[in-house]
């Protein structure tokens, strides 16, 4: 029996020329602007960019010369004379993360640090202790005493 094919949704045309902002191709973006992954990359944040300048197209608006790209594939343009470096966190925040990386990924059972996040809330303990069996030393750290008791000590 043949499959039903899915209606076709409406697509909500609005010529180039009516668009709220200038849109660029894939590989005809002037200079100076970019989009926040890029701008990640290049170790920025946006800073000073109070929104989007452009629109970069997707591939299949580029075929598409007379009408506005109105696809979730679309890239939003920023300017890189107004971006920021990215902030450094603190000693104090690095420490918090890895706090709660170490309390999401040690089981409260064996205390064994995993090198992933436990399943905690649903299963109560890691699999080696769920299921009863020896893990592989490769898949954990030492165990190590809390940091509390090497303060108090």
């Amino acid at each position: 029996m043949p499959r039903k094919r899915r209606p076709r949704r409406e697509v909500a045309r609005v010529p180039r020329s009516d668009a709220l902002l200038p849109e660029y191709d894939r590989g005809a973006v002037p200079a100076g602007l970019v989009t926040r992954r890029a701008l990640r990359a290049m170790g920025l944040s946006p800073g000073r960019n109070t929104g989007p300048i452009a629109i970069l197209r997707c591939k299949l608006c580029a075929t598409r010369p007379n009408w506005s790209c109105r696809h979730p594939t679309r890239g939003y343009l920023l300017r890189i004379d107004l971006a920021v470096p990215k902030r450094v966190p603190t000693l104090a925040q690095e420490l918090a993360l890895d706090r709660a990386i170490a309390a999401r990924s040690t089981c409260p059972k064996c205390a064994r640090r995993y090198f992933y996040c436990l399943p905690v809330r649903t299963v109560g303990c890691c699999d080696p202790c769920a299921r009863g069996y020896e893990p592989s030393p490769d898949t954990y750290m030492a165990p190590t005493t809390p940091v509390r008791h090497q303060l108090a000590a």
